[in-house]
């Protein structure tokens, strides 16, 4: 029994963060249904954290029960005279008895379509919020690249630097400005020592230092090889099978050119040599030119040996940062999925419930700005996929209310009833394929 403890342990810690982040996200995504529709003179009966037997309830002022269900995997707001939580078809009582201006179906359609829109929308707006957020506390490297801690490295490494200096040339190549930083580290010589210029305080001077992305986890990617292994941020990765590594891209190479072959990695941890074996794994990456590349991975993320000083980057950059976050996450989605029905990419890059509580715990369990990230990347794509115009979904909704618009009159409600039932066979399809994916085939 106390073998299982640990298992049960992070079972919990893993159930906890999903419940966490779903929370967080279906909050938003159904507060900005009841806040837009309040808004445009829609009255909320039921707002609803969860499904099934209520937990906790109260009901403010204008009449709405707010309540906590005992399933907490999902919610939903129903709107005076809803027959049901998904908004489709009416009671007809409520209607004859209220003022039909109140309810879903007798207010005006623009007020029904802002109201549907408004849930993923919300999304969005948290996932924006939350990367503006992270950028303007956080900061981005400042430029010049000045260091601000070391890194802790094994004895062979031969390092110099110091905390707050300045770099100015590394191997004789003057350093650029950040935006060219990276085809700048490309030039450079892959050597194990290299000589840095500097300036500390008013004095300009040469040190040594290793190259500056060594083989040194500066990240994990969730259900990867390497968190399988226990690996962890710090970690310095000394040989692979034998064969020493002191860059990143030394590490990259071996790893990519082993395909899936098992490693054995001999790493540096405060002090302790430890030996590992990992399978890298086949993945497919958004590429920056649009697009997918499969590249073999073990699920780690290098850095500088160095941690740079920030600074704040301002409003408005943070502001553009943000939206091109959020952008970026829906383009990928989408293109990621259209690749997957075209047989581009594996269909293993879609992750049900049990990958998506996996990650959640693992990004959990990587600190607070991790998990709040991951709750940002998925809230887009909740956002994104409730404006699929798929029946049951928001956007086969505002498909409904485009064809009331064009027509002049809504669908009938047997055409609903069908539409309704196709719908949510496709999602329940989705979904199943979707979990065994996460159980039995990837």
């Amino acid at each position: 029994m106390t073998e299982l403890l640990p298992t049960f342990g992070g079972a919990a810690f893993t159930i906890i963060a999903f419940v966490v982040a779903l929370s967080i996200i279906v909050a938003i995504h159904e507060y900005g249904h009841y806040i837009v529709g309040r808004w445009s003179g829609i009255d909320a009966e039921v707002f609803s954290l969860g499904f099934g037997p209520v937990l906790y309830s109260r009901t403010d002022k204008r009449g709405t029960r707010w309540q906590i269900a005992a399933l907490p995997f999902g919610g939903y707001v129903k709107f005076l005279g809803d027959a049901n939580a998904a908004s489709v078809g009416g009671d007809d009582t409520d209607i004859r008895e209220v003022d039909k201006r109140r309810t879903m179906l007798g207010a005006p359609l623009w007020a029904r379509a802002a109201t549907v829109a408004a849930g993923p929308v919300f999304n969005f707006v948290l996932s924006f919020f939350i990367f503006m957020g992270v950028i303007l506390i956080e900061g981005r490297t400042a430029d010049p690249l000045t260091v601000a801690e070391v890194r802790a490295l094994p004895p062979a490494y031969t390092q110099e630097l110091q905390p707050g200096d300045e770099i100015l040339s590394i191997a004789g190549q003057e350093t650029p400005g950040l935006e060219g930083f990276d085809a700048y580290l490309d030039e450079l010589p892959q050597e194990p020592v290299l000589d840095y210029e500097v300036r500390r305080g008013d004095e300009v001077m040469t040190v040594q230092g290793p190259f500056p992305y060594p083989p040194v986890i500066a990240g994990l990617s969730p259900q990867s090889a390497a968190m399988d292994v226990d690996l962890r941020v710090g970690d310095v990765i000394l040989s692979i099978d034998g064969q020493d590594v002191r860059t990143f891209d030394q590490l990259r190479d071996q790893v990519a050119e082993a395909g899936g072959t098992p490693l054995g990695l001999q790493v540096w941890r405060d002090g302790e040599i430890l030996e590992f074996t990992l399978v890298p794994r086949r993945v497919d990456l958004p590429s920056p030119e649009g697009g997918f590349e499969t590249r073999w991975l073990i699920g780690i993320t290098g850095g500088l040996f160095f941690e740079p000083e920030t600074e704040s980057p301002g409003l408005l950059s943070s502001i553009q940062y943000g939206a091109a976050q959020v952008w970026f996450i829906a383009k990928s989605s989408l293109s990621g999925l259209w690749h997957m029905l075209t047989g581009a990419i594996s269909t293993c890059n879609l992750s049900g419930p049990v990958g998506i509580a996996e990650t959640s715990g693992a990004m959990a369990s990587q600190g607070a700005s991790d998990f709040i990230w991951f709750v940002a990347v998925l809230s887009t794509a909740v956002g994104l996929l409730n404006l699929f115009p798929v029946p049951i979904l928001d956007g086969g909704h505002l498909v409904f209310h485009a064809y009331e618009a064009v027509s002049g009159r809504p669908p009938s409600d047997r055409a609903l009833r069908v539409l309704m039932a196709a719908g949510l066979s496709i999602l329940l399809t989705l979904m199943l394929f979707a979990l065994a994916n996460d159980l039995f085939l990837c």
